[in-house]
């Protein structure tokens, strides 16, 4: 057996994106000393590094600022809270006039002279962010997974252990405080940068105990050129939507008309568009703004804005939902002592409420709950004192690490067997995007015995045990996020539901979840600011 190799840090963050970058930088910066540990290598894993983002980036004038947090209440179904709109408002306006300031990332220039920070191209802030993690002290582990927390006797969350992929042997780490900067769960769907969005974090916190909130809100799906996988859905906008004889495709569109374009393509008829309504000026800001949405049209010799081209669906699930870990306070602490949450993995619904899109306000949480996270993180550790690394340690892992059965003796499969089963229920837009109480409760009982059959009887160590804790991260996820619908008998926010197509005012609320091997459901209190 391989040799387990040993760390010890006042914090440990996990994950590699911006949330978990911002958070290890602001955890060092506070005095702490860090581990980062990335499933992949730090600076190009995840869906940032992967493309551009558009950033909720406003000056300081009240008329903006009020316009700004007016623009989505409607949208996320009034589920806001305009405290934390205004924190991350504030928070990110100074991180990005930071990376200005710093020079820490090259900020184009707009025909004023002024810097345009609305906007940051995701493979060099990502390569960059590494740079500044790395000369502020933080020990980056990469290769790197995680596959279970560790916890103190008292419960409280005290490190994790995972397995160096590269190295070949399993690690551990001691740590005051972890923070979850792990990612949202795109199902493996195969949309831009989430092959590593598989939802570990949130079943890594609620092994622990820790609550998740927000799940109903995760049948994201982004429009995607057929047989690709990139989906900036923003500039569909532009879009004039067709069917195979070119006619108009009634109703289609990117906002409000994405169900058209899944049920055609769920009848078996090609959807194709052109973006031939952006004028020149549209045209060149697109291509500076967000240039590896063309490389695939360049490679094939299609020009997006007069040719046609198929288009399809891909599912985002939580990395463009707002589900995800519940967090109780402003420094992104979770209902679990030393577990901080940040970025896709923890619930957006603050800033979101039951509704958003890709970037902009996704990437100003990023960097505002890795901020809040790594700062509480440390602050937290230092309060535990020197002994805390020496705390005796309990592994929390199960689903494909300890199951409750012997090996073998239940019919599961291997992890990819799993996963394929998993996919069959979450990720068909009849099942996920068109939701039905009927096809919700169908895809449960489905999920429910892969649950059963997989806390059961798969165990799996090494390289092995990555795969299985990916498959059961995914099954637990679909649980909670489809539970959720289920519990939210009406439409809000992206949260629709045709048996029940109109707004409940009686459930003008957030909900939980959480569990295990028995998901369970409750209302939350309704954000303070939107019940005024």
């Amino acid at each position: 057996m391989s040799t387990q190799q040993e760390f010890a840090a006042d914090v440990l963050v996990v994950g590699g994106g911006p949330a978990a970058t911002w958070a290890a930088l602001d955890a060092a910066r506070a005095g702490a000393d860090v581990v980062l540990a990335d499933k992949g290598y730090c600076g190009t894993s995840g869906s940032t590094a992967a493309g551009g983002t558009g950033v909720w980036y406003v000056d300081p004038e009240p008329a903006l600022r009020e316009a700004a947090m007016a623009s989505r209440e409607a949208l996320g179904g009034h589920l806001a809270d305009r405290r934390w709109m205004a924190r991350v408002l504030d928070q990110t306006y100074a991180n990005m006039n930071e990376l200005a300031r710093t020079r820490s990332y090259p900020f184009p220039t707009g025909p004023d002279g002024r810097q345009l920070r609305n906007g940051l191209q995701g493979p060099e802030y990502m390569r960059r962010m590494r740079i500044r993690v790395r000369r502020a002290g933080v020990r980056i582990l990469d290769h790197s997974p995680v596959t279970e927390l560790l916890t103190a006797a008292d419960g409280s969350v005290a490190g994790a252990a995972g397995h160096r992929r590269q190295a070949g042997h399993p690690f551990l780490v001691r740590a005051g405080a972890v923070v979850l900067a792990t990612g949202g769960c795109a199902f493996l769907s195969k949309a831009l940068g989430t092959n590593t969005n598989t939802g570990d974090g949130a079943l890594y916190a609620a092994e622990v105990g820790a609550e998740l909130s927000g799940m109903e809100f995760s049948n994201a799906y982004g429009i995607a050129p057929e047989h690709t996988s990139v989906t900036k859905t923003a500039f569909y906008a532009y879009a004039t939507f067709t069917t195979g004889d070119d006619a108009a495709l009634e109703g289609a569109a990117s906002q409000g008309g994405r169900s058209v374009i899944a049920r055609s393509l769920l009848a078996g008829e090609k959807v194709y568009c052109r973006l031939d309504r952006a004028d020149e000026a549209a045209r060149r800001a697109m291509r500076l703004a967000q240039p590896n949405f063309f490389l695939t049209f360049d490679r094939l010799g299609i020009d997006p804005f007069t040719d046609r081209f198929a288009v399809t669906l891909l599912a985002e699930g939580t990395v463009r939902g707002t589900g995800g870990i519940r967090i109780v306070g402003d420094d992104c602490r979770t209902t679990v002592p030393g577990l901080f949450a940040a970025g896709d993995a923890a619930t957006r619904e603050e800033i979101c409420g039951g509704f958003t899109g890709g970037g902009s306000h996704n990437a100003a949480w990023a960097m505002s709950s890795g901020t809040w996270a790594g700062r509480g993180a440390a602050g937290y550790a230092r309060a535990l004192g020197p002994g805390a690394q020496r705390r005796t340690l309990a592994p929390s892992g199960r689903a494909g690490l300890r199951p409750t059965g012997v090996p073998g003796a239940t019919p599961v499969g291997d992890a990819r067997d799993i996963v394929a089963a998993v996919q069959r229920e979450v990720l068909p837009y009849d099942k996920n995007y068109l939701r039905h109480g009927d096809g919700l409760t169908g895809a449960l009982t489905v999920l429910d015995d892969t649950w059963a059959r997989l806390r059961a009887g798969l165990r799996a160590t090494g390289a092995d045990a990555v795969r299985a804790r990916q498959a059961a991260a995914l099954t637990a996820n679909a649980r909670w996020m489809y539970r959720s619908a289920l519990a939210r008998t009406e439409s809000r926010g992206m949260a629709r539901r045709l048996d029940h197509p109109d707004q409940d005012p009686a459930q003008h609320h957030r909900i939980a979840t959480g569990g295990l091997d028995e998901v369970w459901t409750r209302p939350l209190a309704r954000a303070t600011e939107a019940a005024a």
